[in-house]
């Protein structure tokens, strides 16, 4: 990938980290690239840890370019802060690279010590194809059942098909039940429980469809 021609510090901005990151070490030279990322939780949270361990990574000394890539969907202040010296002046042939979902989950100080490129593609929204005027508890379990490891990316997308769904059906809505759409991609961007969060977005819905049959 062009986007992946990098030879300087740089912030990426991406759909979706896990896949960028396999895509970018693909173009590294072999064995000079680490990756660092919270291994110890499933909500993708760059803590102090991640940020020592980088420090450290980058002070054994390389006669080669290395690359140190720091991923996670949030970063936490503190270990942002810690980053900053070494981000500003880094030690010889060492490369830092940033992978984030979102802009908003990095300090100014960050950003203005590293360039940063904007690699999001938006996809075309679809209707879902979850037939929102017939839904039940029992399609509800199962879709539920079949989807317990859905990534964020694909629930947040989930998310947003639905809305189309419930615009394409002309299912009339009270302002707190479309708020519960907002909300869940709002859940998710915090990195709340995928499944958790589609579990009460499609049970609104449930109950939304049997209050209209009353």
């Amino acid at each position: 990938m062009s986007a992946f021609n990098i030879n300087s510090s740089s912030i990426l901005v991406v759909n979706d980290i896990n896949t960028t990151v396999q895509e970018l070490v693909k173009t590294l030279p072999l064995h000079s690239s680490r990756v660092i990322k919270n291994e110890q939780s499933d909500k993708d949270e760059f803590l102090i840890a991640q940020s020592n361990a980088a420090i450290k990574e980058a002070y054994i000394a390389s006669n080669s370019p290395k690359f140190i890539i720091l991923c996670g969907a949030t970063f936490r202040k503190e270990a942002q802060n810690s980053l900053l010296k070494v981000l500003e002046e880094p030690p010889k042939n060492i490369v830092f690279i940033i992978v984030t979902t979102s802009k908003s989950s990095l300090l100014p100080t960050i950003i203005s010590r590293v360039p940063l490129k904007y690699l999001k593609v938006k996809s075309h929204k679809e209707a879902s194809s979850i037939d929102i005027a017939k839904l039940d508890l029992k399609e509800t379990y199962a879709f539920l059942k079949q989807n317990q490891k859905i990534s964020k990316i694909d629930a947040k997308e989930l998310v947003e098909s639905l809305m189309y769904k419930v615009n394409q059906q002309k299912i009339k809505l009270s302002k707190k039940e479309l708020e519960s759409f907002s909300t869940s991609i709002k859940l998710l961007d915090l990195n709340s429980r995928p499944i958790s969060v589609l579990t009460t977005l499609l049970l609104t819905l449930v109950h939304t469809k049997h209050k209209s049959r009353q």
